[in-house]
């Protein structure tokens, strides 16, 4: 009853000197303002109590503060925070908090600014420890003097929680074990030490109660904890922003680590090459972050096999190896941030639901996921530079068929490439069936292959093709071999007046009017006529093109039986082909006989086109007709040509007789 009574008369003291210098200041000054509000979250890391957030504020120093250099608004016992604690005023905290002894309400305390020596802060500590202060924050502390060894008692304590940010100490000279053997035999079960250029930590040295360390950004090595057999019991351990470089060196620190389920080595330096070691990790752990590390594909030979959820993201892993490693409890994977150029398969994790593997080098994802990873309910593989082809549509339609499991669809699945569809939406991309399937446009294009063939086939046929390329090479060959004899065997240019060109069937007609009436007579023309004038050992398309080249003209002698005749084809195509060769005006025709259009061959193309175009003599039936017929094929082929040999006209008589 008479401590009850000593605390609260000390309380109101207190509380009336804070009233009396707050009016006080307020009087004096409105523009400086003296209170400031501080944030009070209790516990920060690992604490499962809820503890109400208070309305406290702290003045700043001042002279008129009645001595005082720090100040409390409370009004309730639970929590307390306080600022600016030096060593002028650190006892009258001690005697202030010494009056919470266990039983009391107050179990949150939060310190800011503390700046004090060695055996200062190592009393307020203890004093803390046997208070009712259950949850201890203490931020921006700055040891003064030199580090000694200190008898921490640690015995009959209600604390749970410590959390320390921003150490400073300013001894560099000191036995580094007086420091950390002081946090190491802690006998709570959470700490946090962070932001503090921590190099190192002491394993406990007994069966240590820590279930919850956070050593965040520190400068932590691969040397910590390292054969470390006491931490049975813990469960999270948090080393993200440290210095660790070694993953295998990591592993075997959990190794006696019974407890662990959660271990965060995220921002660190981690590299593991291989190198055969084998990699030892806590059995119990399930949950490991080792993202922004520089971590390459060989990290799959060193994982936790009974790991749940793991965080590889921002890293350097280019592919996940199969068969290297099989995770058979992975529900969770994240790969975001990576080098993949595909989504891995669930060969080795065979339990995957959730996968993450956003922001990599994927241009074609395969559509082949999600029936590979059966039980996968999640899929982020958005903004990733997607190259929009034929082998994207299969990924597109997989987004129908999955049923709303691609994460962030449509917005984070957009086309990279090509250059014309960057920006696009994969939902807006659409290919025809046909430029998409390589078998039916391989059926299609075979298709249309055999129909040109077979077209070009029939048109050949048709039009004796073949024929005219066999004629235009002995036509070609005949006129190389001219060029390349001597100038003696070419002859004269022009020996003829004209070439015949006639059925054997029509022979007598030509033998007994045409000739005659050519040869003999007015104007007297020299005639070419196979019979007298082809040379012996020469082939018969060879006699052709030379008849026809010495030919002022040819005459054609047109008749049923002339469109029947072979070699008639073949004398009216080199006419024909000399008429567009010398674009000159040789070809005469003379119609023997009306030819019906069904007797002329498909191949006589162009004696259909000759016939239709150009004017033909017409062979009349009266005789009172024919000396205009002759008066005007005499006309037609009128030229002066070198005189003959007295011979010749010899010859003549003697092959009309």
């Amino acid at each position: 009853m008479t401590q009850n009574t000593s605390f609260l008369k000390n309380f109101f003291l207190y509380k009336c000197l804070f009233a009396l210098t707050f009016w006080n200041h307020v009087s004096r000054s409105v523009e400086d303002e003296l209170f400031a509000p501080v944030s009070n979250s209790f516990p920060e890391y690992g604490s499962n109590q809820e503890i109400k957030s208070l309305p406290l504020r702290y003045t700043k120093n001042h002279p008129n503060k009645a001595n005082f250099d720090w100040v409390v608004i409370q009004n309730t016992t639970e929590s307390l925070s306080l600022s600016e604690i030096t060593n002028d005023n650190v006892k009258k905290l001690v005697a202030l908090l010494s009056n919470f002894r266990q039983g009391s309400r107050l179990q949150n305390l939060t310190l800011t600014n503390v700046s004090l020596d060695w055996n200062a802060l190592m009393k307020l500590f203890q004093t803390v420890w046997h208070s009712s202060i259950e949850y201890f924050n203490i931020n921006s502390v700055t040891q003064q003097s030199d580090i000694k060894s200190y008898d921490f008692n640690y015995s009959g304590t209600s604390m749970k929680a410590l959390t320390m940010k921003k150490i400073l100490i300013t001894d560099l000279y000191f036995i580094q074990d007086d420091l950390y053997r002081i946090f190491a035999d802690m006998n709570i079960a959470d700490m946090t030490i962070a932001d503090s250029e921590m190099i190192h930590m002491l394993c406990p040295s007994s069966k240590s109660p820590f279930r919850y360390l956070n050593f965040l950004k520190n400068d932590l090595t691969d040397f910590l904890f390292q054969k470390c057999d006491n931490l049975l019991q813990l469960e999270t351990l948090i080393l993200q922003k440290n210095k660790f470089e070694s993953l295998y060196k990591v592993s075997f620190m959990t190794s006696h680590m019974k407890s662990l389920k959660y271990l965060d080595m995220s921002s660190n330096l981690l590299r593991h090459d291989g190198a055969d070691v084998q990699c030892q990790w806590a059995e119990s752990l399930t949950e490991l972050d080792l993202s922004s590390n520089q971590l390459a594909d060989a990290v799959f030979e060193c994982l936790p096999v009974n790991v749940k959820k793991l965080g590889l993201q921002n890293n350097q892993i280019s592919s996940v190896p199969r068969g290297m490693v099989q995770l058979e409890s992975l529900e969770e994977l994240n790969l975001a941030s990576n080098r993949l150029a595909d989504l891995p398969g669930c060969s080795g994790f065979p339990s995957l639901q959730f996968l993450n593997i956003e922001m990599n080098s994927i241009l074609t994802p395969s559509a082949e996921f999600f029936r590979s990873c059966p039980r996968v309910r999640e899929l982020q593989a958005g903004h990733n530079p997607f190259k929009c082809s034929c082998e994207l549509q299969a990924f597109i339609r997989l987004e129908r068929w999955a049923g709303g499991k691609l994460f962030g669809w449509p917005a984070a699945y957009v086309c990279e490439y090509p250059e014309g569809l960057r920006g696009t939406e994969l939902k807006d991309f659409h290919l025809s069936l046909l430029a998409c399937n390589t078998t039916l446009l391989l059926v299609t294009a075979l298709l249309l292959t055999l129909v040109l063939v077979a077209a070009v086939a029939f048109l050949c046929i048709y039009l004796d093709v073949p024929w005219y390329v066999r004629m235009t090479w002995q036509w070609t060959q005949t006129k190389r071999r001219a060029w390349h004899s001597p100038p003696g065997d070419q002859g004269a240019v022009l020996q003829f007046h004209a070439f015949i060109s006639y059925s054997e069937r029509d022979s007598l007609w030509v033998k007994n009017e045409l000739i005659p009436n050519l040869e003999k007579g007015e104007g007297c023309m020299r005639l070419c006529q196979h019979e007298r004038n082809f040379i012996p050992g020469k082939s018969i398309v060879e006699n052709i093109i030379n008849c026809i080249e010495k030919s002022y003209k040819s005459i054609f002698v047109l008749s049923p039986n002339f469109v029947q005749s072979e070699w008639c084809h073949y004398e009216l195509y080199f006419a024909h082909h000399k008429l567009f060769s010398e674009n000159s005006n040789s070809l005469i025709l003379i119609l023997l006989e009306p030819i019906p259009p069904y007797l002329i061959p498909a191949r006589y193309h162009k004696l259909k086109a000759l016939m239709a175009k150009r004017t033909y003599l017409e062979w009349p039936k009266e005789r009172s007709k024919r000396a205009l017929f002759w008066a005007n094929l005499r006309a037609a082929i009128n030229i002066n040509l070198p005189k003959a040999d007295e011979n010749w006209y010899e010859e003549i008589d003697e092959e009309l007789l």
